[in-house]
């Protein structure tokens, strides 16, 4: 199995490092996978690729968002629930040639660019996983052949998380160049703040990352990145998130919006009114103001006040999460330049005014 792996110590790097550089112990944030799979994707020849991780990690979405950022088509098999004929295509004969055809079905792509991605490849049987070896190696099966625009991606669980997966073949696992990839709170951050996550959840999962994902066999709910996405939807309509990450997480998360509601009066640090205001002592409370000074804050005014009173009352690790945060807003926001004449104006800001300086 090759394992194309980066340093994860920094996630905002936008280049790649050279293969005899990358820690072996390491497993790939979703950010990495996403630069990752930009790059493999700008290959003219681009290799087949696997990618490996635990349930609800990220992998499809990752896969998704792709195709989205790049305009291409992305055609989303689940080999598992498809027997051979619906792959292969039906036999037809032909009485004048005295042969049978095979007619390929109608989900398969057919010409333009794009990602036949193969999901949960080894939940499928053996069978399966052999027509998809011809898939990946001979770029056809039956009468069907990929077109040249398509690369041809799968994605899968390891046998550690405990999903019932069947044994990759050999000659299938040689075809791929193999991605694996991990729930990391860093990446989860940035992904949530861009994609507007509710600032109260994210602090907790910033204050208790170990619940990032936490499998839970005795529970049919349990925490991952998958179930936050469902819970932050939860929580905005004003229902329990229970049933999306369990009751020993909702819990956690009830008892530390108990202890925010004494948050300081952020509000008036945002009206630009909070030089009598402390930063708190208590950790939670840290992590709360920090993700609500930095979540908030459309207009430059506002912006620039939560950047002078962090800069003032926070030190140098809350500094850097305000300000990864804020960037990571402002991309989703166009706000970009809010921030960076914000940063410009206060000395402890000023080395994350470019947002991968981070």
């Amino acid at each position: 199995m090759i394992h194309l792996l980066v340093n994860t110590n920094n996630t905002r790097n936008n280049t790649m490092k050279k293969p005899d550089t990358f820690p072996q112990s390491t497993l790939l944030t979703i950010p990495d996978l996403q630069r990752s799979l930009d790059l493999l994707l700008a290959m003219p020849d681009a290799p087949s690729a696997m990618i490996w991780g635990p349930p609800g990690v990220g992998k499809s979405s990752a896969v998704r968002a792709l195709a989205e950022r790049h305009g291409i088509g992305l055609v989303d098999l689940r080999l598992g629930q498809l027997a051979p004929t619906d792959l292969r295509g039906l036999p037809v004969p032909d009485h004048t040639e005295r042969r049978a055809a095979w007619y390929p079905p109608a989900f398969l792509p057919r010409e333009g660019r794009g990602i036949l991605f193969l999901d949960e490849l080894n939940l499928a049987p053996p069978v399966m996983q052999g027509i998809a070896q011809q898939l990946v190696l001979d770029r056809r099966v039956g009468d069907y052949t990929v077109p040249e625009g398509w690369v041809v991606w799968a994605a899968g669980n390891r046998k550690e998380d405990r999903a019932a997966v069947y044994e990759m073949p050999a000659p299938v696992a040689n075809r791929f160049v193999h991605f694996e990839v991990g729930a990391e709170i860093e990446g989860f951050r940035s992904w949530a703040a861009n994609r507007g996550f509710d600032e109260l959840l994210l602090a907790f999962l910033l204050f208790r990352p170990e619940l990032l994902h936490k499998p839970d066999t005795l529970s049919p709910a349990w925490p991952s990145p998958r179930s936050w996405d469902m819970a932050d939807r939860m929580h905005r309509a004003g229902l329990s998130i229970a049933s999306a990450v369990g009751q020993a997480a909702a819990g956690e998360f009830a008892a530390f919006c108990k202890l925010c509601e004494r948050l300081p009066d952020v509000d008036a640090v945002l009206d630009g009114k909070g030089a009598a205001i402390a930063f708190p002592k208590e950790a939670s409370q840290r992590y709360a103001t920090i993700m609500a000074l930095a979540l908030r804050p459309r207009e430059a005014p506002a912006m620039r006040a939560a950047a002078r009173w962090v800069g003032a009352n926070a030190g140098a690790e809350w500094c850097r999460l305000f300000a990864l945060t804020a960037w990571d807003r402002a991309r989703r926001d166009g706000t970009v330049g809010v921030v960076a004449d914000a940063f410009v104006k206060e000395e402890k800001l000023r080395p994350y005014l470019h947002p991968h300086a981070a």
